[in-house]
């Protein structure tokens, strides 16, 4: 998630926005992690070292550790997602929990520590958690027991049901009383009943879904296989798939991020032993397509900012040691580049 320019003190400034202290409005202070950007480190496998980054681009302060820091333990987990729902923050460890912290300070507000296996990640719907989870591995390391456990509650707690879906659930998107679940595996999109807390629908997917995103008001599911990507979208209200749209990139991640004027950035590798990474460009309304708008290796994961129409490469750097954040200009221009934790993947914009 995020840095700029050769020298970190040239960020944009941009203004902060404060809100006061009024005894009639049901506004909390802002706290001080509630603008800016939240960096994702994973961690390494074994040293189950994830944290979060901060990082203020109007200052250029960059703060590690926020977890550690405001609640004097460490995070003590791989960090597979970190998701703002519902004026709290979820971070969501593949090494079998979830802790539940206030967003502008990261003190904890909750857990769910037990009776998960594998999360991937969370989303919120009738005052319940429902989390994403691979299963515990077979003998041949297959998931075939993947499901979503339900928490009654936002701020944690045990989990109270867990419902079958396909192998490998990742995403969820919620609306209204549903919650869709992208079974990449499974190659599958699971719409499950919040109110009855049971499967609803199922929708066959031309590839794998791992990430759900909304343009132009559709909902959009982001799928792939080994030669192809596809966007799908999705009727919210009718439950139904309405069309596909196909890309001829080889070798997707599954990571990507939506950009500026419908634009959308896939990473790919070509993965062990070559890691010949990329970035290609798809615009999914027009049916533009730009390969290789990127190239390098070690590339983890993607982001677009906004407001700043910056893209944000992280760099693992084989999870030996720190890794690095890259920063380039829609043109492909680098602008600069940050040193942050173990196995960048993922940010958070505030």
């Amino acid at each position: 998630m995020i840095q700029f320019r050769k020298s970190i003190l040239t960020f944009f400034i941009l203004p902060l926005l404060f809100v006061a202290c009024n005894p009639n409005s049901d506004e909390r202070p802002r706290g001080v992690y509630d603008s800016g950007i939240l960096i994702v480190n994973e961690g390494a496998f074994g040293a189950n070292d994830g944290e979060v980054t901060h990082l203020d681009p109007s200052t250029g302060t960059l703060t590690s550790a926020l977890f550690e820091k405001a609640n004097g333990r460490p995070f003590a987990g791989l960090l597979e997602d970190l998701v703002l729902e519902e004026d709290r923050l979820y971070l969501v460890a593949n090494t079998g929990k979830v802790e539940v912290v206030q967003p502008g300070d990261f003190k904890t507000a909750g857990a769910v520590n037990k009776d998960l296996d594998q999360p991937r990640s969370l989303a919120t719907a009738r005052g319940k958690l429902f989390i994403s989870d691979y299963g515990p591995y077979d003998a041949s390391y297959n998931t075939p027991s993947s499901y979503v456990a339900v928490v009654q509650g936002l701020d944690g707690g045990v989990v109270k049901k867990k419902i079958p879906v396909s192998s490998k659930p990742e995403d969820l998107f919620t609306f209204g009383s549903y919650v869709f679940v992208a079974s990449s595996e499974g190659k599958k999109v699971e719409v499950l009943d919040a109110n009855a807390v049971l499967l609803s629908k199922t929708l066959e997917m031309p590839g794998k879904p791992v990430q759900f995103f909304e343009l132009n008001g559709d909902l959009w599911v982001f799928c792939y296989d080994a030669q192809k990507v596809y966007f799908v979208s999705i009727s919210k209200s009718g439950l139904s798939q309405k069309e596909i749209r196909t890309f001829p990139i080889a070798q997707a991640t599954g990571r990507m991020a939506l950009g500026d004027k419908d634009a959308i950035y896939v990473l790919t590798s070509s993965g062990y032993p070559e890691y010949r990474d990329g970035i290609s460009v798809v615009n999914i309304l027009s049916g533009t397509l730009v390969s290789d708008w990127k190239k390098g290796t070690g590339f983890y994961g993607i982001g677009y900012d906004s407001d700043r129409q910056q893209v944000y490469l992280a760099n693992a750097k084989g999870f030996q040691g720190n890794g690095e954040v890259l920063f380039y200009q829609k043109s492909g221009a680098e602008v600069g580049k940050l040193t942050v934790g173990r196995g960048p993947s993922g940010f958070l914009f505030r």
